[in-house]
């Protein structure tokens, strides 16, 4: 007799599956631990530790940190499965932090979010997860998975504004076959409502908001305990190359931002372009940041090629809407054409690539904006 396919698509009864839960001691991670336990999963919940930081509340709205620990393990014991944390403050420090500050030094805008979940936690946990005979990684994200045949696609979760499928572009195909999202065919207040019907002690703690690494979304004060002798003064230019201001370093400034500048005008003024090797802000009007064509590096494809030849969509920031597209490829590099006009489009960033079909909005890859 044929084993029915369970609720994550393998043909395996719940009680003879082991999964690990990636368990950030938020509400997401916590009430996907207690659906698997609800249904009959053999669950490994995994906390990892990413970096030190003293100055943690139980009221705090970042991820990974000591008080999020905690909660982890709180929730653990509540729901009754094994708990272990994982010390992995030196790898995310190279991986993610140190890359982070690198970028901005170059003139980009970057994701440490992406790196996290490309280095660390999917690839490090991943391995981890193997290395405990796991059948499946389960994680929080609110992102769709269909698995048919043993194989996993991505989709825009059903809750577009919590969607994180953005992040997730540089998982790799054998990832992404094992790895498993149940939040991504649900709402927020619905995943809440679980977390209290499984009395957990986080079914009310606050979202994560800040990059675990940047307190208050004060990215400049980690940059100057990190590189302080970044912060060198330098030109600000208008668009025909004239000086017209001074800046106290390029870190300070954004594509397409406009508080700081400090240039009195009639017109206001936008960071146009962030020149690292000259050490320079060229500003101009905001039509200037009206972007059609982007050039993409180190790209990551997680369906056949063919679907790429399509009209597809793409997403150029995480809040970003989904603009029509055509793509082109060659050695990894890509041509990106906008048939809707986008503003503020950032180096640094990632594009990511979308098609429609039957189940939703499939994410077929995506590469790092180079300019």
């Amino acid at each position: 007799m044929k084993t029915k396919i369970n609720s994550i698509g393998l043909e395996k009864d719940p009680k003879d599956t082991t999964v690990v839960v990636a368990m950030s001691g938020g509400v997401d991670s916590s009430t996907v631990a207690g659906m698997m336990k609800k249904d009959g999963y053999n669950v490994i919940g995994i906390t990892l530790k990413l970096y030190d930081d003293t100055k943690q509340t139980a009221k705090s709205k970042q991820c990974c940190a000591g008080q999020d620990i905690m909660d982890a393990k709180r929730v653990a014991d509540k729901l009754n499965i094994d708990h272990k944390i994982l010390y992995y403050q030196s790898k995310f420090k190279q991986g993610v932090v140190d890359n982070f500050v690198e970028s901005y030094l170059a003139g980009e805008t970057p994701i440490p979010c992406v790196q996290c979940n490309q280095t660390v936690k999917f690839k490090d946990l991943f391995e981890e997860s193997k290395n405990l005979n796991a059948d499946a990684l389960i994680t929080g994200h609110y992102v769709k998975s269909i698995t048919i045949n043993n194989e996993t696609n991505m989709y825009r979760a059903i809750d577009e504004n919590r969607d994180q499928s953005y992040f997730l572009f540089n998982t790799t195909r054998d990832q992404l076959n094992y790895l498993r999202f149940p939040l991504g065919g649900m709402m927020k207040n619905e995943t809440r409502e679980i977390a209290k019907k499984l009395d957990l002690n986080v079914a009310d703690k606050p979202d994560s908001q800040d990059i675990c690494f940047v307190p208050n979304g004060d990215y400049v004060s980690v940059i100057q305990k990190l590189r302080p002798d970044a912060f060198q003064k330098g030109n600000i230019k208008n668009l025909d190359g004239k000086v017209i201001g001074v800046h106290d370093g390029i870190v300070n400034f954004t594509i397409g931002q406009r508080r700081g500048i400090k240039i009195a005008k009639k017109e206001p003024l936008y960071v146009i372009e962030i020149n690292s090797d000259k050490n320079e802000i060229i500003v101009g009007p905001k039509q200037n940041l009206i972007k059609t064509k982007i050039k993409l590096r180190d790209i990551n494809i997680l369906t056949d090629k063919k679907e790429l030849n399509d009209e597809i969509y793409v997403k150029i920031r995480s809040t970003g809407k989904l603009i029509k597209s055509k793509l082109s490829i060659s050695n990894n590099i890509g041509n990106v054409e906008l048939l809707e006009d986008e503003y503020g489009i950032s180096p640094g960033q990632a594009c990511v690539f979308y098609k429609n079909d039957d189940y939703g909005d499939k994410l077929l890859g995506g590469g790092w904006i180079s300019n």
